[in-house]
């Protein structure tokens, strides 16, 4: 079959990015300099500077790694359930995957954002989208759990997400597929007619950090792919790519090509706030689920919203513009000052830089080449800074270094490239190891930006590291950019597919770190707040165990009387108060997971009974030199069996009817 000359082309990026990856392997002693170890190196007992959080791709999670060392600090769970300590499967979390399309397991994390005051990182919240299941997910940096989760609705693939305003007013986002709104049978092939793009706006509660899904503006049945706010002089403005502005529906590598230019949406966020707030949103039927951890109970509670508000551009004047972008651009980015915004496209071999006072003086003059959908397009001419002529092949991602300088990943040719952003020029040129997505520098999208570091996550690993099979580790690089020329001091292995990345100092982090969950405020309502407490009461069916851990012994630690058909739920409560002393609970023949538990917390494991027997549980966190001696057995008897229900309380064999007797006694004594 003949090449059309778009396949061509495709064809020829492909081949030569292959060729560039090829050729780029060399030896790490032609790369590295003879200091690149001390800089990274951070001594025994010594802290890193820096946080970086990277989203975890396909794994659905967050990883936390300390800068310059790379060191992998943890694994937050946030779109997936995760095994290794219980969330997603302890009864407290299940909820968190609730949605509308029904419990959703995992998901596909792209995209980390850290709240922010005044445009600098605040260290209070960070926040990741899912991808698949179109979702929000926030993360409390106190505890570096995951706390709330709430649904998009009536978008497909929230890729586009969650991109915060300075304030952290706002979290935008916009939607990866058009799709119909709402949801219908139509044939795919009737896409320019019934397919449409939504941008969304999650309003953020300044104290709490609780997310609501303000309002939805209708657009084109474009593909929305990333997004910038406005900072400084603009501030109230949000920035969106846009590619298949020629809104095809098949072979999108070649058809959504075709065009010299995509679209960059501008959007005036605050105008929007004065439309809903004179009722000029639209409420439509919908359902979405917001799925939040309550502060005293520690337990997820998950609610249905069956309305959402829409502004129609059509109906609401200067609220959202276009104006051309180079083709199929990966995000635009802002620089610290909010004077320029960088339009990337991966197809083409310039940069466009835009100013914010351009935009804004062709806006005031009705510089406009037409409209699409109601919605003017800028003359590009007219809001151009300049152009950025020839500085690699397939540019993704934009940060700055607060000096006056951006550094832009360069997927095909492998390299990072520094400039400058008001004279557009070229400082420095420096090869990656392999083909970068995304590169983060700590504060590197805000008003303050620390530029000491520059990591770039690569897309390819190939030969830097020790293989593993067909999958390697994703592998990131940690440059130098103190100086004049950036300078390669680290490789390190990332886990999943990072695809963005933030960095914030640790001062801004640390200082608010929790320690413990205080036991009195346990507002848990299965919650055995001392050993006391501990006890085992029937409820019909149910079972419920009101356990204690403390070093080295559970409580209960002997459980008669179960019998088969019954549903047991193990609370377990740890007593520590103490850093670093979380207890785990495993019992033989969970089909689910098993429970890690922080002290001063409540965490409940739903065990089945398989069959008659005697069974096994144990701490599954190694606490202490006796953490083998903190186990038990819990005895299951046939149906119908008449073994009164017992369990061990202080080396005694406590029956139900003895129990209450003794909390009676306890409750006159007080």
């Amino acid at each position: 079959m003949k090449k059309t000359k778009i396949q061509k082309i495709v064809w020829f990026l492909f081949s030569l990015a292959v060729f560039v990856t090829a050729c780029s392997k060399r030896d790490s002693k032609t790369v590295l300099e003879g200091d690149a170890a001390s800089q990274a190196y951070v001594a025994p007992g010594e802290y890193d500077e820096f946080y970086a959080f990277l989203s975890g791709g396909f794994s659905g999670q967050v990883t936390a790694y300390g800068l310059p060392s790379g060191r992998l600090l943890k694994e937050i769970p946030v779109l997936s359930k995760y095994p290794e300590n219980g969330y997603g499967y302890s009864e407290e979390t299940k909820a968190m995957f609730n949605t509308s399309f029904g419990e959703v397991p995992w998901d596909d994390t792209h995209h980390i954002e850290l709240s922010q005051t005044n445009g600098e990182f605040d260290g209070r919240w960070l926040f990741v989208n899912g991808n698949n299941t179109p979702r929000i997910a926030r993360v409390d940096l106190t505890t570096f759990e995951t706390v709330e989760i709430l649904e998009i609705p009536d978008v497909a693939g929230l890729h586009c997400a969650p991109f915060v305003t300075e304030n952290s007013e706002y979290l935008v986002s916009g939607t990866r597929f058009s799709v119909p709104i709402p949801q219908r049978d139509v044939p795919i092939a009737t896409y320019k007619e019934n397919f449409e793009g939504l941008i969304n706006y999650v309003g953020i509660n300044q104290e709490t950090g609780e997310m609501s899904l303000d309002f939805q503006i209708r657009m084109p049945g474009f593909n929305y792919d990333l997004a910038r706010n406005g900072k400084g002089k603009s501030h109230g403005w949000s920035f969106l790519t846009t590619y298949n502005s020629e809104q095809a529906y098949t072979l999108l590598e070649v058809n959504a090509s075709q065009k010299d230019k995509d679209l960059l949406a501008i959007v005036n966020w605050k105008k929007a706030e004065e439309y809903v707030k004179q009722g000029k949103g639209k409420e439509r039927q919908t359902s979405y689920y917001h799925n939040l951890v309550n502060e005293r109970t520690s337990i997820a509670e998950s609610k249905e919203i069956t309305t959402t508000t829409i502004l129609d551009p059509a109906d609401c004047p200067d609220m959202v513009y276009f104006i051309p972008v180079p083709k199929s651009p990966h995000g635009c980015d802002v620089n610290p000052s909010g004077d320029y915004i960088v339009g990337n496209g991966k197809l083409s071999a310039d940069m466009s830089i835009y100013s914010f006072d351009k935009l804004m003086a062709a806006i005031e003059g009705k510089d406009f080449a037409g409209e699409i959908n109601g919605i003017p397009v800028i003359n590009y001419e007219s809001g151009l800074h300049g152009i950025l002529k020839k500085p690699g092949l397939g540019p993704l991602h934009t940060e700055f270094d607060g000096k006056g300088n951006a550094y832009t990943t360069f997927f095909i040719s492998s390299e990072v490239v520094k400039w400058d952003v008001e004279k557009l020029e070229i400082l420095d040129k420096q090869s990656t190891f392999y083909s970068p997505g995304h590169l983060v520098i700590p504060g590197g999208e805000t008003r303050k930006p620390f530029g000491k570091y520059l990591v770039a996550m690569n897309k390819i690993t190939k030969d830097r590291y020790l293989p593993t099979g067909p999958e390697l580790a994703h592998s990131a690089q940690l440059f130098d950019i103190s100086g004049d020329k950036m300078k390669l001091i680290l490789d390190f292995p990332t886990k999943g597919e990072p695809h963005y990345a933030q960095a914030i100092p640790a001062s801004k982090i640390q200082p608010n770190s929790k320690k413990f969950y205080k036991i009195e405020e346990n507002g848990h309502p299965y919650a055995a707040k001392g050993e006391g407490q501990a006890k085992v009461v029937r409820e019909g069916n149910e079972v419920h165990v009101y356990m204690t851990a403390i070093r080295s012994h559970l409580a209960p630690d002997n459980i008669e009387g179960i019998k088969m058909g019954d549903e047991v739920y193990f609370h377990l409560t740890n007593l520590e108060q103490d850093w670093d002393v979380p207890h785990g609970f495993a019992v033989q023949g969970a089909n689910n997971a098993e429970l890690l538990v922080m002290p001063g917390q409540t965490r409940t494991l739903k065990w089945e009974p398989f069959k008659p027997g005697v069974f096994a549980f144990y701490c599954t966190d190694f606490c202490s030199a006796l953490h083998q001696e903190m186990s038990g057995y819990v005895r299951v008897s046939p149906k119908g069996s008449d073994v009164k229900l017992m369990w061990g309380l202080n080396n005694e064999n406590k029956d139900e009817e003895t129990l209450r007797e003794m909390l009676k006694e306890q409750e006159r004594s007080q």
